[in-house]
């Protein structure tokens, strides 16, 4: 449905899948969450490359936080989860402008901290902006009297993700 959407020219296509919020039975919920998604999404990429459309496109696979490295529950095993993290997590794009086959940025040896190549929030706003061909810096609002931006006042696009 998502490549029928694009096709027809919507610009905006966004797809949900609620469940991954495994505080509890993570093995088991990954596992089918896994099961559910990743036939759909290869064939969605591989839809849009064979019409012509990845170039156009940009795809975006995120959350709004990643899972901490550790289990939040007394007693690892098949019923210990994780809990949200927000200081490491990872996306992925793919499509649209950006470079294939890449991975920007690295956490510390235990997953916790982002420390090589860190992407905030305002830089991956930016870089999207940037992806559909918009200036972030120029998209702004007047709030309170003051000029605002989504991109916040540190917000930079990431040249390293470009193709």
């Amino acid at each position: 449905m998502a490549r029928r959407l694009v096709e027809r020219g919507v610009r905006f296509v966004s797809i949900f899948h609620r469940r991954w919020d495994h505080h509890s039975k993570l093995r088991s919920g990954l596992e089918e969450n896994c099961r559910v998604v990743d036939q759909p999404i290869g064939a969605l990429i591989q839809d849009l490359k064979q019409r012509g459309l990845l170039d156009s496109t940009v795809v975006v696979w995120g959350t709004e936080f990643g899972r901490t490295p550790v289990t939040q529950n007394n007693q690892p095993g098949p019923e210990a989860g994780r809990d949200h993290h927000r200081f490491g997590f990872s996306l992925w794009l793919a499509g649209g402008g950006v470079k294939p086959g890449q991975v920007i940025g690295k956490t510390d040896e235990f997953g916790w901290h982002a420390i090589d190549d860190r992407v905030h929030v305002h830089d991956f706003q930016a870089t999207l902006l940037h992806l559909f061909g918009l200036d972030h810096l120029k998209l702004t609002y007047n709030f309170r009297g003051l000029e605002a931006r989504l991109t916040n006042q540190d917000g930079k696009v990431v040249a390293k993700v470009m193709g």
